[in-house]
């Protein structure tokens, strides 16, 4: 038994979405100050030792306890007092071939140093694993005149470096938890907002909602212009016939008649043909005329009937024929709009086709953005036919595309019903 798929709100997505973008943002930048306290408190390891290794070398009495007679005796105790009073865990001062005169443990005095040994008398900084550890020490030469007498070296072990972060991860915390607690709350208030707007309705019935506002609007323009066109021609053949022109009159309304009639005969040949569709399509040829734009039909006989509501539908075939007539009414002349319903296979083939200027090649996903519009912002620009058209058309499993061999030519297709 499939369990309950239970619908959510847009305002809790809204929600959910801002909270989950809050938690990211805090997690990076956890990340991101654990990094750069990492980075500073390497750098204050290298500085440090870099400091404390030369001002050692230079130290006369470093030189002269190298050349006495018991360097150890001499270098030890003061090699421990530096490290007692630093934050290093380690100096070691050497002889000139590396064999170590101090280190923190007693019993290495002796052996050789384990880390690089410059071939020149040169400081050198590195990062090397020796009897404490990984580490990042700092050597130097200790000279007499032009003479390499011995070398220090001085080093923090990385365990330290970590303990140095660790002691920064609270301020890290507190600066995530902060970020999250006022995305958290910015969250809160956007639902809010988002509820006053759209209450508990979820993000498929908002789109539905808009879908039937769309669908309306452009029904009604489409039955609007029509009428408008209708009530023309008859004005026009009531005039004729006051002048006593009947044989003009009646070839006026014979011509109006059967322009309509044509189109009628299509929708109503089609095997499962749907009605509302037909009747937005006779609207749409008087608007598109009103501008100027002449709107050519061809409806296949057996094009199947979609899986779309007629709503949506109207939304779809409304949406795309405005946009067509727009760009259409704004290009060169003659300005023609064509619009197919074929059949292939069980699917519906939707395609409008105009004489207007294209989707440029860089815009041709743009197009199909929420609130993105190539026409002037107000009435005829709010950016919303061609993404809500998308959103219908892709939750109802088909597609949408611009024709790449011709830029003014979409191309819907839909499932049929079956």
């Amino acid at each position: 038994m499939r369990p309950t798929k239970f619908p959510t709100s847009a305002a809790t997505r809204l929600f959910l979405l801002i909270a989950a973008a809050a938690v990211a943002v805090a997690a990076v930048l956890s990340a991101v100050l654990v990094l750069d306290a990492q980075r500073a408190e390497r750098a204050e390891a290298e500085r440090v030792t870099q400091i404390v290794a030369r001002t050692l070398a230079e130290d006369p009495f470093v030189r002269g306890g190298i050349t006495s007679a018991d360097p150890s005796a001499v270098l030890q105790p003061f090699a421990e007092s530096v490290m007692a009073a630093s934050d290093l865990d380690f100096v070691t001062i050497m002889s000139p071939d590396g064999v170590r005169f101090t280190h923190r443990d007693p019993a290495r005095i002796g052996e050789r140093y384990i880390g690089t040994i410059p071939a020149s008398p040169e400081s050198l900084t590195e990062e090397r694993a020796g009897t404490l550890g990984p580490s990042v020490r700092t050597i130097a030469p200790v000279t007499e005149g032009d003479e390499v007498v011995g070398w220090v070296s001085a080093g923090v072990t990385l365990g330290s470096i970590g303990d140095g972060i660790a002691a920064r991860l609270p301020f890290a915390l507190a600066v995530a938890l902060i970020v999250l607690a006022a995305g958290l709350v910015g969250a809160v208030l956007a639902r809010g907002q988002a509820r006053r707007v759209t209450g508990d309705l979820a993000a498929s019935e908002i789109r539905d909602t808009l879908s039937s506002a769309e669908s309306m609007r452009t029904l009604g323009e489409a039955l609007r212009a029509q009428t408008h066109e209708h009530g023309n021609r008859i004005h026009t053949a009531v005039a004729l016939l006051e002048m006593d022109r009947r044989d003009e009159a009646i070839a006026l309304l014979t011509d109006s008649a059967q322009a309509s009639q044509e189109l009628v005969d299509q929708v109503t040949a089609r095997t499962d043909g749907d009605a509302t569709v037909g009747a937005l399509v006779l609207g749409k040829v008087s608007q598109a005329a009103e501008r100027g734009v002449l709107l050519r039909t061809q409806i296949a006989p057996d094009a199947p009937r979609s899986v779309l509501s007629a709503v949506d539908a109207v939304t779809v075939v409304g949406n795309l024929l405005d946009n067509a007539v727009d760009a259409a009414a704004a290009g060169p002349t003659p300005r023609t709009v064509d619009f197919t319903m074929t059949r292939s296979g069980r699917d519906l083939i939707l395609t409008v086709t105009d004489s207007g200027a294209g989707v440029p090649a860089e815009l041709r996903e743009r197009v199909f953005e929420m609130g993105f519009s190539t026409k002037p912002a107000g009435a005829e620009g709010r950016g919303v036919g061609l993404a809500l058209v998308r959103d219908i058309v892709t939750a109802a499993g088909g597609s949408i595309r611009i024709d790449d061999t011709d830029p003014s030519r979409f191309e819907v297709l839909l499932r049929g019903r079956g």
